[in-house]
């Protein structure tokens, strides 16, 4: 098949026009825009109400996410912060997902300004790793950093198509390294990548997805036009908007959405972000499994970057974080290394719940292990934290918070709609208290430096006295498996 009628193939309209209204998407752009002009000036006291709704997670409604988007006073913002580290501690505990990034192709048919992958940028390296040389990145990822679960990027090109994709995650799984204590091994493959067709999505399901990651980029209709040329895939943005339907009707029950900030406004496109939590609740009962908000770095030969008016400052930036986590209280949250450390470690108290750590975004870049820098040739854009997965473990355990590596929910049915009511209720910490301990020994055990070893400990001792005192029920059942874990069995769930 040639790329030309491979890419006319690509859009399939019957899979979304059906949910148009009137011909019309789910984001009114000037309905936005009048939502956050009518409430330029909140009143204190109705913020705070908005508070403690946010507090009970109860998603909030456009007008009330307008309301906290113009609060002014410092000491308000203060007050949100602190309800949006109680909101993830009710909700996820202390605990802390970490995950790596996998690019596995930097072919792509779209030509987007601010992404270093756009089609016209001849300097950058083009390759698709093949299944072996997959097999080699997972052996470091898995066999020598540590990690349990991927977010794998692939671009938009015949070359990586969903035969490749399905492939793909067939390898990832199937790859085995014998470690210290036990066996290393990718227990949780997510998958970003352009939107794809309902049939398409169920083989990607099939297959083994964790959860289907597709970002907006930019919700201004506009904005979004000007980005992305309409004679490529990308510059149809209502096939791209409802890929998240189509996704749930693959019978996917975990989706991520994201902004790219710096595209557009940014107080606009945390509002577009809540309808898109809302439509998805609407049609489907469940909104988006994670959230994700990274904001544009450098890339090679992407004029938009340099061009931008909405750079988003740190301080709106740190805003932008504490309103979606009120607005969408249930919801993931992804902080990712594009950020340095510095920002990583400041923003994690005001509800972050994944991160990713050891990342390298160059093609067949973990494999490559005498090469620690960064080549703009061969990735899509420059990271701001190279650190270490041990090291940034380490550092979270001296903050109080615990390493996560823990994949049994998704085993366990506890997906889309069922993890969402344990969510909102607070009790899907239960088991994740747990088992969040377990794989933080299993992962002390076989990757830990000896340093990093000694403060998990303590951390871990702590959490078997909370686990006592909160689940005394469990207890007797967690020590069992505690003590098997420490005698090298892995893979140990509630």
């Amino acid at each position: 098949m040639t790329t030309q009628n491979w890419l006319q193939q690509r859009i399939k309209r019957e899979q979304f026009e059906k949910y148009l209204q009137d011909g019309k998407d789910f984001i009114n752009d000037a309905d936005i825009e009048q939502t956050l002009a009518a409430h330029r000036s909140p009143d204190p006291a109705r913020v705070r109400e908005i508070i403690e709704k946010a507090k009970t997670i109860t998603r909030l409604d456009p007008a009330e996410t307008a309301m906290l988007l113009h609060v002014e006073d410092p000491e308000l913002w203060r007050e949100m912060e602190v309800a949006g580290g109680e909101i993830k501690r009710k909700v996820y505990d202390n605990r802390i997902v970490t995950f790596a990034p996998l690019y596995l192709s930097t072919v792509c048919v779209n030509n987007c300004a601010y992404c270093g992958f756009r089609s016209h940028n001849h300097d950058m390296t083009r390759r698709v790793l093949t299944q072996e040389e997959i097999r080699k990145e997972i052996e470091v990822l898995a066999g020598k950093i540590g990690h349990k679960r991927l977010i794998v990027v692939f671009g938009e090109h015949p070359d990586s198509d969903i035969d490749y994709m399905v492939e793909s995650l067939k390898t990832i799984y199937s790859v085995e390294v014998k470690v210290k204590r036990g066996i290393g091994a990718i227990r949780r493959a997510n998958v970003n990548a352009a939107p794809l067709s309902v049939e398409d999505l169920t083989r990607l399901k099939d297959a083994g997805l964790g959860t289907y990651q597709v970002f907006q980029e930019t919700y201004h209709h506009e904005t979004y036009r000007k980005l992305h040329p309409q004679n490529t895939i990308k510059g149809d943005y209502q096939w791209r908007l409802y890929c998240m339907h189509r996704a749930y009707e693959a019978g996917i029950d975990d989706v991520g959405i994201g902004v790219l900030f710096g595209l557009y406004d940014w107080r606009f496109e945390v509002m577009a972000l809540l309808h898109h939590a809302i439509e998805l609740e609407k049609w489907f009962g469940v909104g988006p499994h994670t959230v994700s908000f990274p904001r544009m770095e450098p890339a090679e030969n992407a004029p938009y970057v340099r061009e931008t008016p909405y750079h988003v400052s740190d301080a709106d930036f740190r805003k932008l974080i504490t309103v979606l986590r009120l607005s969408i209280p249930y919801t993931g949250m992804i902080l990712t290394a594009r950020e340095n450390a510095q920002m990583r470690r400041s923003l994690l108290p005001i509800g972050i719940t994944q991160t990713d750590a050891s990342s390298k975004i160059g093609i067949g870049a973990y494999s490559q292990l005498a090469d620690e820098s960064q080549h703009g040739d061969q990735q899509q854009f420059i990271l701001g934290d190279t650190r270490s997965l041990d090291a940034v473990i380490r550092e979270f355990a001296e903050m109080g918070y615990i390493t996560s590596f823990c994949t049994a929910g998704y085993r366990c049915g506890r997906t889309g709609e069922q993890i969402m009511e344990l969510l909102k209720c607070g009790k899907e910490g239960h088991f994740c208290k747990l088992n969040a301990a377990l794989t933080f020994r299993e992962w002390l055990d076989d990757f830990a430096s000896e340093e990093t070893k000694q403060i998990g400990e303590r951390l871990i001792e702590k959490e078997i006295q909370e686990i006592e005192e909160k689940l005394p029920e469990a207890h007797p059942y967690f020590m069992d498996y505690y003590k098997k874990t420490l005698e090298g069995v892995r893979d140990l769930y509630f």
